[in-house]
């Protein structure tokens, strides 16, 4: 070969070298890139899954409060159904009388309250009407009353007890022995009741149905609230420190509220109780004052009737100014 023809075949063989060196880095480069980028595939597809296990973890733990809240929501309708009738009344009342005894003793008083003024000479109508008003009506305003009075005593006192649960639970307390705490340090009612749930745990029942018995005996939404978040916190787990202190502060709210709304409208109820009160003090006065003025009104049907419609038309009058100033929270 002659020395052009070696020097183009060395040309060639170099070139041929050069493009392989090339060709081979790139393909490293690329198979690193390639490699990196199927690396970081695989990050993100762990993550993605574990993104999607929270989410699961999360969707089955709201599943679990709805299921938790429905439940005790119907238990909840159901009970306020039951808490309507006279045997649940004498309950909430702490009144050991049976609910055959009150309606016995409510129509021997109609009895009697409508026999005088039939016997006395007034009108069948207005015997009749006061022994159904005041017979039937006075025992149960009565009992309404007794209610009342006891669940106010309750309330007042429920915030505190459960200042005494969460402080016996942040400091490492069972919850049993906050209940115990309660129940032989706080006044009355709360005392009894609390009582009842400790000996109802004692015997095995669980705590849901001693606080559903408690909420049966003291009918307030309080009670309510503090069986469904130990019904949740037992169901789903949680702080429950942390959960009663929030109730404890939500309760002392409604407390505050309740009292300005009482201090708000303790002039309409003044006013209320001076319309509904003048015109029976007005008609007694006259009465004492000008006897033969008022006597065709007690001794005619057509005065008969007349305080008929008028102490009719006073008992709805009453009623709607009752009904448009009771706030109830």
């Amino acid at each position: 070969m002659d020395q052009m023809t070696l020097l183009a075949i060395a040309c060639a063989i170099g070139i041929m070298c050069i493009g392989m060196l090339f060709l081979g880095s790139d393909n490293s480069k690329a198979t690193k890139r390639v490699g990196a980028v199927s690396g970081n595939r695989d990050q993100n597809m762990s993550f993605l899954k574990r993104l999607k296990s929270q989410e699961d973890g999360s969707s089955n733990r709201r599943k679990q409060i709805e299921e938790s809240l429905n439940s005790i929501e119907a238990r909840q309708k159901q009970k306020k159904k039951s808490a309507k009738s006279l045997s649940s009344k004498l309950m909430q009342a702490n009144w050991s009388i049976q609910p055959q005894a009150f309606m016995l003793f409510s129509l021997v008083l109609a009895v009697v309250v409508g026999a005088i003024p039939f016997v006395i000479g007034a009108s069948p109508i207005l015997a009749i009407g006061l022994g159904i008003g005041l017979g039937m009506g006075l025992p149960r305003w009565i009992l309404n009353m007794a209610i009342t009075r006891r669940q106010k005593k309750f309330v007042g006192a429920f915030a505190d007890a459960m200042d005494i649960i969460v402080r016996g639970v942040k400091t490492g307390l069972p919850l049993n022995d906050c209940l115990k705490i309660i129940a032989h340090e706080s006044p009355e009612p709360l005392r009894t009741e609390f009582k009842l749930v400790i000996e109802g745990e004692q015997l095995g029942v669980p705590i849901e149905v001693c606080l559903e018995r408690m909420y049966e005996r003291i009918s307030v939404s309080e009670v309510n609230f503090f069986a469904t978040v130990l019904s949740i916190q037992k169901t789903t787990g949680g702080n429950l420190g942390e959960s009663l202190s929030n109730l404890s502060s939500v309760l002392r709210g409604r407390k505050l509220l309740r009292e300005k709304i009482k201090a708000l409208s303790a002039e309409a109820k003044m006013s209320a109780m001076i319309i509904g009160a003048l015109p029976i003090i007005v008609m007694l006065m006259v009465t004492i004052i000008q006897p033969s003025y008022m006597e065709e009104l007690y001794t005619t049907p057509t005065g008969h009737r007349n305080l008929a419609i008028g102490a009719g038309l006073m008992v709805v009058g009453t009623l709607s100014m009752r009904k448009m100033i009771n706030f109830k929270i």
